[in-house]
């Protein structure tokens, strides 16, 4: 069924918010071009946000549906203009009805940098639009921070809690006892410990390929701008230098191996001191850094996608998981610290234990 067959319904069909959305675009400026029948779903993601395409002019914008009570845009346009001032390329806000949760948006195109390392690349193609998305990194870790919330420890403790909750408990069927409990609260205070000791940015916390958008190819189609466009930036915080980067580098949902992740940390970390960014002068430092935010990011995210599985009915969020696990064990198998947590997926994994710590 397609968005006007949707529509037409009326209040009383399957969805009377579409209904709202499209009497909506009808009323805004005939200036705009709009035309409302075209309204169709462009994508969705793991909140209550819904978006849709609508053709306007020559091209088409992006409507996002943010339903008031349940999401609130004000964060998207705060946090979009702070990034625009520093030079990442977001979307332009065309209207908007923070009330109704309706903001009409520039369209940044159909291929996000997952959907184009699916497709048929290059090693030479895959480069150059990595070393795109470092610039903008270090771009958006220039940006203002005014009104973000601060990453403090109770928060970062509280994201932590979902791996226990969520990952061991429900997706391992395997609540941990009070000594293994014990244990995981130590590696979790030496984790928060160390990340809050680096200097604060601001972090759009889900950094990756979903959310960066593939712009400028003139071979797939109409070039939609400076690459990447960044999206669902709605997050964002102030936090660790490293954790965007980690973001970025062990990515969810298309695996990089160690070789890869370096060579690009280390162009991240040569751009970042030109910038004059507060990261440190020798790179076995950011390193150590970066997989430390990593793990910390890595365990936080395995409990959210048990969650979106196992509560919101979401399944293919366990698609990801083995990846996930595995950006968890480079790090946790490379560092003595993190001998009770190797030991605690061992356990939960049903694995003999094998590991060769390095620090």
């Amino acid at each position: 069924m397609n968005a006007t067959t949707d529509l037409a319904a009326g209040p009383s069909g399957a969805d009377a918010r579409l209904a709202q959305l499209s009497g909506w675009i009808s009323g805004l400026p005939a200036a705009l071009e709009l035309n409302p029948a075209s309204l169709r779903p462009a994508s969705s993601d793991a909140s209550f946000r819904r978006y849709f395409r609508v053709e306007m002019g020559a091209g088409t914008a992006v409507v996002m549906d943010a339903p008031p009570g349940k999401e609130d845009c004000r964060p998207f346009l705060h946090v979009a203009g702070l990034l625009r001032d520093a030079g990442v390329h977001v979307p332009a806000v065309l209207a908007q009805d923070v009330d109704q949760g309706f903001l009409l948006l520039s369209d940044l195109g159909f291929t996000t940098y997952l959907d184009y390392l699916r497709g048929q690349t290059t090693p030479h193609d895959i480069h150059r639009i990595y070393m795109d998305a470092l610039a903008s990194l270090v771009k958006l870790q220039q940006s203002a921070t005014t009104g973000l919330a601060r990453y403090d420890k109770p928060r970062l403790i509280a994201e932590l809690e979902l791996f226990p909750e969520w990952y061991a408990a429900r997706y391992c069927d395997r609540p941990l006892d009070p000594p293994e409990r014990d244990a995981l609260n130590g590696v979790f205070e030496a984790l928060v410990d160390a990340n809050l000791a680096q200097p604060f940015v601001l972090v759009h916390r889900d950094y990756h390929s979903p959310n960066l958008m593939a712009t400028d190819l003139p071979k797939e189609g109409p070039n939609y701008g400076p690459n990447p466009g960044v999206i669902d930036f709605q997050d964002a915080v102030v936090g660790p230098i490293t954790y965007d980067l980690a973001s970025v580098l062990m990515d969810a949902r298309f695996t990089w191996d160690e070789p890869q992740q370096l060579d690009w940390a280390i162009r991240y970390w040569e751009m970042a001191r030109k910038a004059g960014l507060p990261v440190p002068d020798d790179f076995a430092e950011l390193h150590r850094a970066y997989e430390w935010m990593g793990l910390q990011r890595n365990l936080r995210i395995l409990g959210v996608f048990a969650r979106l599985a196992h509560r919101d009915g979401k399944r293919h969020y366990l698609d990801h998981i083995p990846r996930v696990n595995a950006y968890v064990r480079q790090v946790a198998e490379r560092y003595l610290a993190f001998k009770p947590l190797t030991k605690l997926l061992d356990k939960l994994e049903g694995r003999q234990a094998a590991v060769g710590y390095t620090f």
